[in-house]
């Protein structure tokens, strides 16, 4: 029974954390002035930062393609750059900032080949 009590404290904890992270997340961009990744829309120019939950390499149509998952703390969006293996600084866990036109691809939400800038 103590472990069973035990598990669940650590998951009510680990769960309040990825909670305040999401919420510190957004007052950062608010405060920024950036978009929110749950108010863009498609086809919309938007201005959106976060942190990176993954990075992989997936080509596409024989071409490479670097993909990157962007959180800011109210949704995730599918960044893609066309035509690359790496990206220095590029990696998950980084805060970035991303601008460009949002699009659906096999119904996710992406951006393709955005300006961008790593945050400290």
């Amino acid at each position: 029974m103590a472990e069973k009590s035990r598990l669940r404290r650590s998951i009510s904890r680990w769960a309040s954390s990825s909670d305040q992270h999401a919420r510190e997340l957004r007052r950062t961009s608010t405060e920024a002035g950036e978009d929110s990744v749950a108010a863009c829309e498609d086809r919309c120019r938007v201005h959106v930062r976060g942190t990176l939950r993954t990075v992989t390499l997936r080509p596409r149509g024989g071409v490479p393609a670097l993909e990157a998952e962007l959180y800011d703390g109210s949704g995730a969006i599918t960044i893609i750059w066309l035509g690359r293996r790496r990206i220095v600084g590029i990696d998950p866990g980084v805060s970035i900032a991303v601008e460009g036109r949002v699009g659906v691809h096999d119904g996710q939400r992406v951006i393709f080949n955005p300006r961008y800038q790593l945050l400290p």
